[in-house]
């Protein structure tokens, strides 16, 4: 499906992948709507491509039909939508103040896996009722994050490894009842990223990060990842599945 012209929706829009993603769409001729719990930082990525930016809670069904009723009113109906919205708190599930809270691992539940899956949802909905597009009869294409985190989650993970590998775990089944209004669902699994999460960290830390990864022996680049979406959204016969984007790197226990 060629991006140009057609509608996308962005989650997680105001940084990192979110944003460089958004950024690589608009730049292939899409009009993009970036949302993001921060609204002046989705603002900010709107003025930057040229969009519409959004304030939004994933998590909140009300807020994501709002969010994506506005989109469609300003570009019309997306058939792009790029889940990057994620949070990714570390925490052991007996730390030394005892037992982790349970509110602290349904908290990252909420917003990466049941967050992924309310955009999914309202994103199917509309882009079922579109006119097909291009030779396959494609109507839209749905784009996930998950983590490397979700096959190999380190200490401290857990409840975000789970909620990554409920991301991962629901790609092929989405994609196969999705499959007959010809919607595609596919996922992305990213390694070490040099997102603002990481960016962030001490300088000694960073190259630490990066000695782990094969090759290339650095951090990956949202960019990179932003190109991975648009070979996905181009390419009609990715559906279905889960693509490592990691440089071979297979996480330690810490």
């Amino acid at each position: 499906m060629d991006p140009k012209g057609l509608a996308a929706v962005v989650t997680g829009g105001g940084s990192g992948l979110g944003r460089a993603t958004a950024e690589a769409l608009a730049a292939a001729g899409a009009r993009v709507t970036a949302v993001d719990l921060d609204g002046r930082a989705a603002g900010e990525t709107a003025d930057t491509v040229g969009g519409l930016g959004i304030a939004c809670d994933v998590a909140d069904a009300d807020a994501v039909e709002a969010a994506f009723a506005r989109a469609a009113e300003a570009h019309g109906a997306a058939r792009i939508v790029v889940s990057c919205a994620g949070i990714a708190p570390a925490a052991r599930i007996v730390g030394r103040a005892g037992a982790m809270p349970l509110g602290d691992f349904e908290r990252v539940i909420r917003v990466n896996l049941v967050g992924t899956f309310n955009v999914m949802r309202v994103a199917a909905a509309a882009m079922s009722g579109l006119d097909p597009v291009g030779d396959s009869g494609e109507r839209g294409v749905i784009v996930n994050t998950a983590s490397v985190a979700a096959f190999e989650g380190q200490i401290g993970q857990s409840a975000y490894s789970a909620s990554k590998g409920g991301v991962a775990a629901m790609t092929l089944p989405a994609a196969r009842e999705l499959a007959r209004f010809g919607v595609r669902v596919m996922t992305i699994a990213p390694g070490i990223m040099g997102t603002p999460m990481v960016t962030g960290m001490p300088d000694d830390v960073q190259r630490s990060l990066a000695e782990q990864i094969p090759f290339p022996h650095r951090l990956g680049r949202p960019e990179e990842y932003a190109r991975l979406v648009l070979h996905i959204v181009e390419n009609a016969l990715l559906n279905g599945e889960v693509i490592r984007l990691d440089g071979a790197i297979r996480m330690q226990p810490r």
